[in-house]
């Protein structure tokens, strides 16, 4: 039984990353396809290459996923097999969230989804939730980076216009438009050295449960390829309707406003997943960042409803998926005893 447990574990783990990549594929990609900079196949083939390479630049926050949110330590056969049963009742939460908010549009967080999964299912299984660690790593810089993120971005764009203020506006727009394709490919990268890693922690939780690794070996090599090629492939499927929501319904962008909205997000993502181990959303930081380009204009040029639905689906994102994902673990556990 553990055995069939663990592959449908994994199976299901690579199937939220599939998941994963094409619910999040609008946050590389959205803003340069909307101001033109890229054409939509080119933008998701370059996106799904770096999102393969970012997620092989680490496992850090593939390591807080599976140390850090829920304690799964077993002392028995029966203890693992309801441990197992946590981690799959997690992924089912997590895929349904996203293919819910998926069709409704919304750029909900896949990183949150699985972290409320993980919880909602820990605490139906009677396990130890270390809220500690989940306020530092998960509540914390849910919070901050997307205030992080329209801050740097309002402020970089203010100095961008300030600096081009008296240049010609056609080579200006032909070069920022050649420059978002770096930081186009620069948010990819991070997306795949946040996001991938989340499922690599998954596969590693399980294997941990029943024995089949240790903390000290780190994540086998498999697992990282595994879930590099997964996200990879979901990104190139495209994820069109997010994409629509991010790059029209927010603002009307501009490829100066794509870039820096693009390149603060990068960098964000960057320090949160190597600097402090972070699992954060790069839903909520592009988001965030494009939201704070637009307030460049004025204020009334964001358009605050569709900001605020989306705010609704983040907020909702940990306690929705924590309940489906703790209604899937009664049933399953019921079914399987």
């Amino acid at each position: 039984m553990e055995i069939a447990l663990v592959v449908a574990v994994v199976a299901l783990a690579l199937t939220f990353d599939y998941t994963n990549g094409f619910h999040d594929a609008a946050n590389a990609i959205a803003t340069s396809v909307s101001t033109r900079a890229l054409t939509p196949r080119a933008a998701l083939l370059m996106a799904a290459v770096m999102n393969f390479v970012g997620a092989l630049l680490g496992t850090s926050v593939a390591e807080t996923i599976a140390t850090s949110i829920v304690s799964l330590d077993v002392s028995d056969s029966a203890h693992a097999h309801t441990a197992l049963v946590v981690v799959l009742a997690a992924l089912i939460g997590a895929i349904a969230w996203n293919l819910i908010t998926w069709w409704l549009g919304m750029p909900s967080s896949s990183s949150h989804a699985l972290i409320g999964g993980l919880v909602g299912a820990g605490l139906a299984g009677s396990f130890v939730v270390q809220w500690g660690e989940v306020v530092d790593k998960v509540v914390i810089p849910m919070v901050v980076s997307p205030i992080v993120g329209f801050s740097f971005a309002f402020g970089l764009m203010i100095a961008v216009l300030w600096i081009f203020r008296n240049a010609r506006p056609g080579p200006t727009t032909r070069g920022f438009r050649l420059a978002q394709t770096v930081s186009a490919a620069a948010m990819a990268l991070g997306h795949g050295l946040q996001d991938a890693q989340k499922t690599m922690g998954v596969i590693f939780l399980a294997l941990l449960t029943v024995g089949w690794a240790q903390p000290e070996d780190g994540i086998p090599l498999w697992v990282k390829l595994a879930a590099a090629a997964a996200i990879s492939l979901g990104t190139y499927s495209g994820g069109w309707r997010i994409m629509r929501t991010l790059g029209r319904k927010i603002i009307d962008l501009d490829p100066a406003r794509g870039f820096v909205a693009e390149s603060v997000s990068a960098v964000v993502l960057y320090v949160m997943a190597m600097g402090l181990h972070a699992p954060v959303s790069t839903t909520q930081t592009i988001t965030s960042a494009i939201m704070g380009v637009g307030a460049t204009k004025r204020l009334s040029a964001v358009r605050w409803g569709v900001a605020k639905n989306i705010a609704i689906a983040w907020v909702l994102t940990i306690p929705m998926a924590a309940l489906m994902a703790a209604l899937t673990f009664w049933l399953v556990h019921s079914v399987l005893l």
